[in-house]
Order: structure tokens, then C-alpha cells, then sequence
């Protein structure tokens, strides 16, 4: 018996913990927060927004338009022409009919130009456009 013991003590290895379940559990969740994560969507484009006193804070839109001050436009970074704003706009309300759109124009673009792409979008059938802009300075 005295042998059986001393065999046993012997014969003992340290006991291991196992990596990989923890692992894939890690992976797992990483997965799940990629998946469920909102991303913010710019225009694209470096804008000085006008101010308004009026100016509130709205949710995450889901489309944005960037007119900057040479008279761009432009949608996720890239450059379009005012024939495609309406494609675009009907495009996303096919695919998010209660999204909403942003044109967030440079305060020294002529307003002309943004009514041009707040009508595109409205004939595309956009319900919720809105003008972006920024609050006065002492009001933040």
C-alpha cells in the first residue's frame, strides 16, 4: 500500500487550466458587440455650420449630405453630383423608410445650393430633413 502511494505522488501532474473556452467566450462577445454597435455616419466633409439660437441636438440621423464651400456635395466621403442626390435619398428611405436626412452645409454656401439638395430629397419622398447647425457659443 505504502507503494501505491509513493507511485501516485510520483506519477502526479500539476493540474492545467484550459485557455481556449475562455477564449471563444472572449471572441464571442466581441462578436456580439461588433454586431450590435451603432455607428456614427458623417457626411464626410469638414463644414463650419451656421448658428441658430434655435439649434437643438437630434438623434442619430441616418443619412447626411455635405456640402462644403466650394459647392460640393458629398455622401459617406464621397463626392456626388446633384443628378444622383435623389437616387441616394430614395436608396436609403428604400432600405430605412422612418430614416431621416441631414444636409449639413458650410455657413457660406449659398442657400440656393441647399435648397437644390433639400428638394432633391424631398422628391424622393424624405418625410424628416433637417438643416444642420450649431448652437451660439454661450449657449452650450
Amino acid at each position: 500500500m505504502i507503494n501505491v502511494r509513493a507511485r501516485l505522488r510520483r506519477e502526479r501532474k500539476p493540474a492545467q487550466i484550459d485557455m481556449a473556452p475562455m477564449l471563444d467566450m472572449v471572441f464571442i462577445l466581441l462578436i456580439f458587440f461588433l454586431v450590435t454597435t451603432t455607428f456614427v455616419r458623417e457626411s464626410g466633409v469638414e463644414v463650419e455650420r451656421p448658428t441658430a439660437q434655435t439649434a437643438a441636438t437630434v438623434g442619430q440621423s441616418g443619412l447626411r449630405f455635405g456640402i462644403d464651400i466650394e459647392g460640393r456635395i458629398f455622401v459617406d466621403g464621397h463626392l456626388v453630383d446633384m443628378r444622383s442626390i435623389r437616387a441616394v435619398s430614395e436608396r436609403f428611405l428604400a432600405q430605412n423608410p422612418d430614416g431621416s436626412i441631414v444636409i449639413v452645409a458650410d455657413r457660406q454656401v449659398a442657400t440656393g445650393l441647399t435648397i437644390k439638395v433639400l428638394d432633391q430629397c424631398r422628391m424622393a419622398g424624405a418625410q424628416r430633413i433637417a438643416v444642420a447647425a450649431e448652437a451660439p457659443a454661450g449657449d452650450r
